[in-house]
């Protein structure tokens, strides 16, 4: 009895959004198929990899989870290609019989005030990329002393004594404790050695958090935030006038669980006595950054008072202070950026869809697909890309059973394509290769892993017995 023929679906992005969607494939049983998941990475995970904080061991475990996936019947992993330098995504859909975008956002916003540029002025997707080892953020010539990009942040922290960062999510109080922790607080995470090394010279003994509204309307988890409270040596420092509730908060909070709970953690904190630790964590609300000061580098920030204004939007008060800084960090969220070939609305940073069904020249294409942060934008936490991803495959299969996306036999013709092109993309088990060299560097110094943080040190542990892979 002859075999169905498989519909065969390339999902560009190894991320959660990515390889959920091949775990929704995968699980179906109304259609036969094959999932190439592709990154332009060595290495699968996206965000979990390089957005999690290191010591947030519980979360990045989900790596686990995800690499069950990638080892699933029908599903293979493709590190270290590129659309647009390997292949272009119109090469791409000619090859497969559908196609699901998953590649993030891999942008930040910007605060569009004067002295963002300066020499010190970064963006959070870049610091969190730095202490987690992009491979983006610590280029290969670092490695031959050159001055590299890595180098830029690295002497950052090590030169600076009083930090701010701007916003109040998950990502800000990350940024704010890898900052107070001390090298030795870290040393039990992946933390690249150089990252490390860096960390171990810090001379931050003060970080201030700004939220332009008040303690309801921030995006923090209670579980994260309780976590500065356990920190060593550590003084939260925030004013008791800045928890007094407004109407529009007081409705939030009784609307809101996670808000009353953030709430009352700020009001604890409020009322405990500074102890005169070494570090100290500034939280100020109602405060919004409108000018970073300093010539060429920067020297502090211009902080403004807030308040709601009448049609509900906050607005400056006008009373403006002043806060020393060497170091600053906006973390006002991600941004999707358009990639060659696909469909994208720059007013919003997504590529235009609906229920997952990509639209291009104003009509759905029929074998284009969308999941994840390029399809919603940055919001929700890692498993909220799997419900995406489940809406997304649903769309898929509904129109493969209406006849709009059908099957054409391509299978192999992608690996056929980068064959004839002398391109080798790094499978699972150059995956595990890479994990097994990064548990083995770890244990070296005693600890669980180091993660490599250069891509051409990603690349030689996939070989395998020295041999190109």
């Amino acid at each position: 009895m002859t075999e169905p023929t498989p519909l065969v679906v390339a999902v560009i992005g190894a991320g959660p959004s990515g390889i959920y969607a091949a775990e929704a494939l995968a699980l179906q049983s109304a259609v036969p198929v094959e999932v190439a998941v592709i990154d332009r990475l060595p290495v699968p995970f996206g965000l979990v990899r390089y957005g999690v904080a290191p010591d947030h061991e519980a979360i990045r475990s989900i790596r686990h989870t995800l690499e069950r996936t990638l080892g699933e019947p029908g599903v293979a992993f493709y590190g270290d290609i590129t659309i647009g330098r390997d292949l272009t995504v119109d090469e791409l859909r000619a090859s497969v019989d559908a196609v699901v975008y998953a590649y993030g956002a891999g942008s930040d916003k910007r605060l569009g005030i004067e002295g963002e540029d300066l020499l010190g002025s970064v963006a959070a997707p870049e610091f969190v990329a730095w202490y987690c080892g992009h491979p983006d953020v610590h280029p290969d010539e670092h490695l031959d002393g050159a001055d590299a990009g890595d180098r830029r942040i690295a002497e950052l922290v090590t030169s600076a004594r009083s930090a701010v960062v701007v916003g109040v999510g998950n990502v800000a109080l990350d940024v704010a404790r890898v900052l107070v922790k001390t090298a030795d607080e870290l040393a039990e995470t992946d933390m690249a050695d150089e990252v490390l090394a860096s960390l171990a010279g810090k001379q931050v003994t003060d970080v201030h958090v700004l939220g332009r509204r008040g303690p309801a309307y921030t995006a923090f988890t209670t579980k994260e935030l309780r976590e500065l409270g356990q920190l060593p040596d550590l003084d939260i420092v925030l004013s008791a006038a800045d928890l007094e509730l407004d109407a529009s908060s007081l409705a939030v909070v009784g609307q809101d669980k996670v808000a009353a709970r953030n709430v009352a953690v700020l009001r604890a904190w409020a009322g405990r006595p500074l102890t005169g630790a070494s570090r100290r964590i500034h939280l100020h609300f109602w405060t919004r950054p409108t000018r970073v000061l300093g010539s060429v580098a920067v020297t502090g920030v211009e902080l403004e008072r807030t308040t709601i204004g009448p049609d509900g939007f906050v607005v400056g008060t006008g009373e403006l202070s002043e806060v020393p800084a060497e170091l600053v960090v906006r973390s006002v969220g991600y941004r999707g950026v358009a990639l060659p070939g696909v469909p994208y609305d720059a007013s919003t940073g997504r590529v235009p869809h609906a229920e997952g069904r990509v639209i291009r020249d104003g009509g759905f294409s029929v074998d284009e697909y969308v999941t994840g942060w390029i399809k919603r934008g940055p919001t929700g936490v890692i498993g909220t890309n799997r419900s995406d991803a489940v809406e997304t495959v649903r769309s898929l299969l509904a129109d493969v059973d209406a006849g709009r996306l059908r099957v054409h036999g391509r299978s192999g013709r992608l690996d056929e394509m980068l064959t004839g092109r002398g391109i080798t993309a790094l499978d699972l088990p150059a995956w595990r290769r890479i994990d097994a060299a990064e548990v083995a560097l770890g244990a070296t110094h005693g600890r669980l892993r180091t993660t490599l943080a250069h891509r051409v040190e990603l690349l030689a542990a996939a070989r395998e017995s020295g041999s190109p892979v």
